[in-house]
C-alpha cells in the first residue's frame, strides 16, 4: 500500500514540475514548435537512465521510494503521451516538417541521454 502512496506523491510531485518547466520554457521562447515538450521528454529520459543504475547500483533505498521516483516522479514528469497528440497536431495543421523533426529529435536526444544518464551513473 505504501508504494501506490509513493507513486501517487511523486506523481503530483512530477506533474507540478512539468508544468512549472512547461510554463517557463513557453514563456521565453513561445508555443510555435513543442520545444517545451521536447525539453521534459529528454531531461526525464536522461534522469531514468542516471537514477535507474545510481539507486540500483550505487545509493541503498527502499523499493518503495525508488519506485515512488522512477514511476511516480518520472512518470508524472514525462510526457509522452502529450508527445504524441502534439505530433497529430502537427501534422493536422500541415506542419510535416516540424512533425518529423520533433519525433526524431524527442526519439535520438532521449535515447542518448538515457544512455548519458546511465553511462555517468556507472562512471562516478
Amino acid at each position: 500500500m505504501w508504494t501506490y502512496f509513493g507513486v501517487a506523491v511523486g506523481g503530483a510531485v512530477g506533474c507540478c514540475a512539468r508544468y512549472a518547466v512547461t510554463q517557463l520554457i513557453q514563456q521565453v521562447y513561445g508555443r510555435s514548435f513543442p520545444l517545451a515538450t521536447l525539453i521534459i521528454n529528454v531531461l526525464g529520459c536522461f534522469l531514468m537512465g542516471f537514477l535507474f543504475f545510481e539507486t540500483l547500483e550505487r545509493i541503498s533505498m527502499s523499493p518503495t521510494m525508488r519506485t515512488a521516483i522512477l514511476t511516480g516522479g518520472l512518470g508524472g514528469f514525462t510526457t509522452f503521451s502529450t508527445f504524441a497528440m502534439e505530433s497529430i497536431l502537427l501534422i493536422e495543421g500541415g506542419e510535416i516538417g516540424y512533425m518529423a523533426a520533433y519525433l526524431l529529435l524527442s526519439v535520438f536526444l532521449g535515447l542518448a541521454a538515457a544512455l548519458v544518464g546511465a553511462y555517468i551513473a556507472r562512471n562516478l
